[in-house]
């Protein structure tokens, strides 16, 4: 019935659990990549950053001049969404900018089920 929470770990992405792990020691970038009113009505994970898919290509892409500082750096990005649908598209938008390490950890939920903190 929760198979759905694996989702990850058999697409060869990284685990929630991973992300967690590599979030905390900053060792990676997590992407919020739901719509603003989203975000303000479950939180976001701790540390992510908040990028809605409808201006990921502005704000991520290194060669753009609005892409964020935190972007530039070619560190290992992880993106999440509600579900995992949009951020599975995202992660390929994100490949396709020269982002080498993009991961897809799917929803909230499964950050939030793996333990990891949520921020109001």
């Amino acid at each position: 019935m929760f198979a759905f929470l694996n989702n990850a770990a058999h697409s060869g992405d990284m685990t929630p659990q991973e992300a967690i792990t590599r979030s905390a020691t900053q060792d990676i970038i997590v992407i919020d990549i739901r719509d603003p009113m989203e975000v303000r009505m479950s939180g976001k994970a701790k540390g992510a950053l908040e990028i809605p898919s409808a201006t990921l290509q502005m704000r991520a892409d290194p060669r753009s001049p609005e892409c964020l500082p935190e972007l530039k750096k070619g560190k290992p990005i992880a993106v999440y969404c509600a579900s995992g649908a949009r951020s599975s598209m995202a992660k390929m938008m994100l490949q396709r900018m020269g982002h080498e390490e993009v991961h897809n950890i799917g929803g909230l939920g499964h950050w939030q089920s793996a333990g990891g903190e949520i921020t109001r």
